[in-house]
């Protein structure tokens, strides 16, 4: 194991969990979508370590965080303060965030509230508006995934949910995949690592609807935007107009990929590469295969 398990009390005295790998002053924030957790950076992490110092919290209610008592607190702003608080406690003033879904949303939130702290951004597969059909989707499923008896019967379900999105996987990628969002409960079975409080919050919130194009303006620092090709969360026509609020967006579309790439992709690796590579020893990155 070349990462460190630490957990830390948030802002609210809330338990949560981070993960520690690498060390030095380059220091690569991981933040992972809605009913994810930080096994999700766990490859990509190890892969940059001998570079980066790679932290990558659970956000409440995932994985080894605790669940919060006040459903309320399950949005971006609570994580976003929650990671400060992680971050300074830790002494790290700058840092580079990648963020997957709603990761790169809790980044904009970041960006909007300390834009000084923050050298670059990755988003993965994120917008600042989702589709009308793509939100009913993700509200439909989250905090509602119905019970397996085991983990065979939770690679099948992860695989008829996901494989639109991931298509042409073997059986051995599921088998592995679920491991990273379901846990063992306990009478054995596997089930979902989150509090399904956090579905019926996102549903709660979604009355309001979906625009955060007031944060995305406060991406002033260089960004790099990862977009799959098969997304229905991102779509060509809103990382164009991302652009055209942001003209030194990086925008590199991952082939055969939905929501959301996996960041293991030839694709994803070779333009996180060449985006992080160049840009710290003090050239700026080339870019843009949209």
């Amino acid at each position: 194991m070349s990462y460190t398990e630490h957990h830390f009390r948030s802002h609210d005295n809330l338990p949560l969990y981070y993960r520690d790998y690498g060390s030095g002053d380059n220091v690569l924030l991981c933040l992972h979508g809605m009913s994810r957790n930080s096994k999700d950076f766990e490859d990509f992490a190890e892969r940059l370590s001998s570079r980066w110092r790679v932290i990558s919290p659970d956000f409440r209610g995932r994985g080894q965080s605790a669940w919060d008592p006040n459903q309320a607190n399950y949005q971006p702003v609570t994580y976003a303060n929650d990671t400060w608080t992680l971050l300074d406690g830790l002494g790290v003033q700058r840092f580079v965030v990648i963020g997957t879904s709603l990761g790169g949303l809790t980044a904009m939130v970041m960006a909007s509230q300390r834009v000084d702290r923050l050298r670059a951004v990755i988003m993965n597969d994120i917008a600042p508006e989702i589709p009308p059909d793509a939100a009913a989707r993700i509200l439909k499923y989250v905090g509602r995934t119905a019970p397996v008896s085991d983990w065979p019967a939770a690679a099948a379900q992860a695989r008829e949910n996901h494989e639109n999105a991931l298509p042409g996987l073997p059986d051995e990628f599921w088998h592995s995949y679920v491991r990273c969002f379901y846990r063992e409960g306990e009478s054995g079975q596997p089930v979902p690592d989150m509090d399904p409080a956090i579905g019926d919050a996102l549903r709660e919130s979604a009355r309001a609807g979906f625009d955060t194009w007031h944060l995305f303006r406060a991406l002033t620092m260089p960004c790099l935007l990862l977009r799959g090709a098969l997304s229905d969360v991102l779509t060509r026509e809103t990382a164009e107009r991302m652009r055209a609020v942001k003209p030194d967006l990086e925008v590199v579309t991952v082939p055969g990929r939905g929501h959301a790439p996996l960041l293991d992709e030839d694709a994803s690796r070779t333009a996180i590469d060449t985006f992080l590579g160049p840009f710290f020893s003090g050239n700026k990155p080339t870019l843009d295969v949209m």
